[in-house]
């Protein structure tokens, strides 16, 4: 019968029955090891291996767990239950999602109830993509790219390995920190993060603008090599006009300027070999 109702429900495009359903064996064992979670979490770097778009990163979740899930679940019904559990629709920050990955672990060994765990993985994803964009994308990524970008124009070969090594010091640290402490913190911890998590992705915010700034006066070049002559007097536009009135203001204006057309729609990749054309076009006729 239970059978039965699953394959209906599948047909219609609904979750399985037998995931609204309780474990049948409910006694509670820590079973979880720090060798199971450093094995899960070497699993999960694959974790976007199988994305698709009906379940995002559903198989990836799942197959990250599935050590986790053999050791909980001695039953075979509990262990399918699980497996079909953890196959729901998932999409979270691929370097932050061991947090949740770490909670639900701690929630099957305490054999919460399947729906409990779908609710709280579903209550994680919002929060850990936008402070995983925040951190990784709006700060980190910059950050560690602008150090290998100064180094390399420095006519450094190393700019590049030292760009890849910062990051991914970082980026192993985080990932496997939260795998620890969403299992050891269990649901407490989702209380602890939601406190802080409008204060943690302005903070991030905040210090990724401070870098993008940082990078726009340090790496966009603009100059004009116009100079007006008026008798034997010669005005240089660039040094003796635009520089004392405001340094770096056509750098600034390129800046606002690709900001506002990105804005209103257009292309990134055809503002960048728009770019190029207008400079290659520019020094050919003696403004840039």
């Amino acid at each position: 019968m239970s059978s039965r109702i699953t394959d209906r429900n599948d047909e219609e495009g609904q979750l399985p029955t037998c995931i609204r359903e309780e474990y049948q064996d409910k006694e509670i064992r820590t079973v979880i090891t720090r060798r199971d979670l450093w094995k899960i979490g070497f699993r999960g770097l694959f974790m976007e291996g199988n994305f698709n778009y009906e379940r995002m990163q559903a198989g990836g979740f799942c197959f990250s767990i599935i050590p986790a899930l053999r050791k909980i679940h001695r039953d075979p019904h509990d262990f399918v239950l699980a497996l079909k559990n953890n196959l729901s629709f998932y999409n979270a920050h691929p370097k932050l999602f061991t947090f949740p990955l770490g909670l639900v672990i701690a929630m099957e060994e305490n054999k919460e109830k399947p729906e409990t765990i779908n609710a709280i993985k579903a209550a994680t994803m919002g929060p850990t993509g936008g402070i995983g964009d925040a951190i990784d994308h709006m700060t980190m990524m910059p950050l560690t790219l602008g150090i290998g970008a100064a180094i390399s124009l420095q006519g450094s070969i190393a700019g590049p390995f030292v760009f890849f090594l910062l990051y991914q010091i970082y980026h192993f640290f985080v990932y496997f920190w939260l795998l620890f402490f969403g299992y050891k913190s269990g649901v407490a911890a989702l209380g602890k993060l939601s406190e802080q998590a409008d204060k943690l992705g302005r903070a991030a915010n905040i210090i990724g603008l401070g870098v993008l700034g940082s990078m726009t006066a340090a790496f966009v070049k603009v100059s004009t090599p116009l100079v007006v002559t008026a008798g034997e007097a010669h005005v240089s536009i660039q040094t003796d006009l635009l520089d004392r009135v405001l340094p770096n203001v056509l750098p600034l204006a390129l800046v606002w300027i690709m900001f506002w057309l990105v804005q209103k729609g257009k292309s990134p990749s055809a503002l960048i070999f728009g770019t190029l054309a207008l400079g290659v076009v520019g020094h050919v006729i003696g403004i840039f």
